[in-house]
């Protein structure tokens, strides 16, 4: 990690919301997925995670959900959530909102989406026999009319585009006021209207005091907020640092083998095919 980095939060008095310390995830088949990772995120940060078809990215989510374990690989690997090695998986959800392309298809049911988002106080997809009180109900409308689609609270799951079922993902992850929104490869099958919307929804968010965790391969998903980008290729991190020094031409071309040029505008970045 750029040591400036960690003076920089290190001044804020802010604690780390993620440690990873050389941790290594080995496979049945004693592959490496994650070879001696070590980054930390620090509370209020907005970052991205960056990088190609099976660098890790997934297995880096899988981590901090407690799917994958850390293989032991002798003193000094740990892997902390907010100064803490143990948790309990439904605790975590009071810390982090998660959002995936696993979870998106789990909740394509035929539930309501203002249903899908009741069901996050609970941590299950869809109501059974939950007592739902006033103040949930109340809390839930809030967080659609934030996340721009009230209107839409009455339609099924089934029913939705991509990019409105993502929302209200999103809308269930923020139930429980998370310290930080971790979102995995969140454009997927998204067309540029709901690109846009959703970088639009993410701005927002960040802006009111929840961290983005970003973790995708399109560079035009990183949203202005986002200041501090990592690179990670083959398990590994490649680079770390502010997202000027980061997002060149020189670093995409190695971490996706192509041969492209890189543009800034407004905040945002593109990865154009090189002439």
């Amino acid at each position: 990690m750029d040591p400036n980095i960690y003076k920089k939060y290190k001044q804020k008095n802010a604690r780390p919301l993620l440690e990873f310390k050389n941790v290594t995830v080995i496979k049945n088949d004693n592959k490496k997925i994650l070879d001696s990772v070590s980054v930390t995120i620090w509370q209020g940060e907005d970052i991205a995670i960056l990088g190609p078809n099976g660098a890790g990215k997934s297995s880096f989510i899988k981590m901090i959900t407690r799917e994958y374990y850390p293989t032991i690989q002798g003193e000094g690997s740990s892997l902390k959530i907010w100064g803490e090695d143990r948790w309990n998986v439904a605790d975590l959800r009071f810390l982090l909102g998660i959002v995936s392309n696993d979870l998106q298809y789990a909740c394509t049911r035929e539930i309501t989406g203002l249903e899908l988002v009741l069901s996050g106080f609970f941590s299950s997809i869809g109501l059974y026999n939950q007592h739902v009180t006033q103040a949930m109900k109340k809390k839930a409308q809030s967080i659609l009319e934030f996340m721009e689609i009230i209107h839409l609270k009455d339609r099924k799951m089934t029913e939705m585009s991509s990019g409105e079922a993502k929302r209200f993902l999103i809308s269930r992850a923020l139930a429980h006021d998370p310290k930080a929104l971790i979102l995995d490869e969140p454009g997927t099958s998204l067309d540029l209207h709901a690109l846009h919307k959703l970088g639009n929804i993410l701005r927002k968010i960040s802006k009111s005091g929840i961290s983005i965790i970003l973790v995708t391969q399109n560079i035009q998903e990183i949203i202005p907020e986002i200041g501090r980008v990592v690179l990670i290729k083959g398990g590994k991190i490649y680079k770390d640092g502010p997202k000027g020094s980061i997002l060149t031409r020189e670093n995409m071309n190695r971490l996706f083998d192509a041969s492209v040029d890189v543009i800034e505008r407004d905040g945002y970045y593109y990865a154009l095919r090189a002439c």
